[in-house]
């Protein structure tokens, strides 16, 4: 294992550790309903942090998928560049805030998290499909 991906997952895992007992720090997010408009609009990519169970009880369409537990493995894949904006989403929204805190600490910049994430997509009766239904580079 690299040096930079054992101080990734180091990152994440102390990142996770001090949420419950520090203060919220002020990290790039957006509403459930900002992040469906701009995903809708082509504006942003969406990768969907949860784990493979997760995404077995459905997904927004043409997410990528990328189960925190391989972002550190994967982060390669993940666009850096600072025209080209991401947003992360998981089933409420602590996973992906602590991995957008995790990345911004490896130098991203184009990163924020979803408030609410896909359980309240759920909840609203947003569309949703399964990931066997996903085309393209999406699939995982």
């Amino acid at each position: 294992m690299s040096t930079s991906l054992k101080r990734f997952l180091c990152g994440i895992t102390i990142v996770l550790g001090l949420q419950a007992c520090s203060p919220e720090v002020a990290l790039p997010n957006v509403s459930l309903e900002q992040a469906r408009a701009e995903y809708e609009a082509g504006k942003v990519l969406m990768i969907d942090i949860r784990e493979p169970q997760e995404h077995a009880t459905g997904v927004a369409q043409g997410v990528v998928l990328l189960p925190m537990s391989q972002v550190a493995q994967r982060v390669a894949e993940i666009p850096k560049q600072a025209d080209q904006p991401v947003l992360l989403i998981c089933n409420t929204q602590n996973r992906s805030r602590a991995v957008t805190e995790a990345l911004q600490e490896q130098g991203f910049t184009n990163i924020r998290y979803v408030n609410g994430g896909m359980s309240e997509w759920a909840k609203r009766g947003w569309p949703m499909v399964k990931p066997q239904d996903l085309v393209g580079p999406s699939k995982s």
